[in-house]
């Protein structure tokens, strides 16, 4: 009777009814694989996109290194006139082929630059400065327009960069 009575008395205070708690289980560990096919094509399709893009972006910087090295070498030129009309003619060699660039000299280099560019190329100095014995000293703004036409200069038609 001792057992009945204690287990009344247990079921009637507070103490006896936290003492009767059972500990909750912890609920099972949620997956983070997706349950579907769906999200395992759209990985995929992510996935392919990324490495395509990631390969163009990679043939665009290696097709513009010509201009990374014009540049650099239109940096190292000065104000000569005759040192920036060689870099411009070997970036346009390397941008619209030999066949295209080589034979143009005189007032048709500087219209085709004109043409291709955005550059202001109205300098009388860049025409002949091929044809002059020593450095030429050219406007300020040579330079500026042979830096902007290395950087913007449109791209030859069927290009694939």
């Amino acid at each position: 009777m001792s057992d009945e009575a204690s287990s009344a008395v247990d079921n009637d205070s507070l103490v006896g009814l936290i003492n009767q708690l059972v500990e909750v289980p912890d609920p099972a560990q949620v997956s983070m694989v997706p349950q579907t096919a769906g999200w395992l094509v759209i990985l995929g399709i992510v996935l392919a996109v990324a490495v395509w893009r990631g390969c163009r972006m990679w043939q665009h910087y290696r097709a513009n290194a010509y201009r990374r090295a014009a540049l650099k070498a239109l940096s190292q030129a000065g104000d000569d006139a005759a040192a920036v009309s060689g870099i411009l003619k070997r970036a346009a060699m390397v941008a619209y082929g030999r066949r295209r660039v080589a034979g143009l000299s005189g007032q048709a280099w500087v219209t085709f630059l004109a043409g291709t560019g955005s550059g202001q190329f109205e300098d009388t100095a860049l025409a002949s400065a091929g044809y002059q014995r020593g450095p030429v000293a050219a406007d300020p703004q040579l330079l500026i327009a042979a830096r902007t036409w290395v950087t913007s200069h449109k791209e030859p038609e069927g290009a694939d960069v």
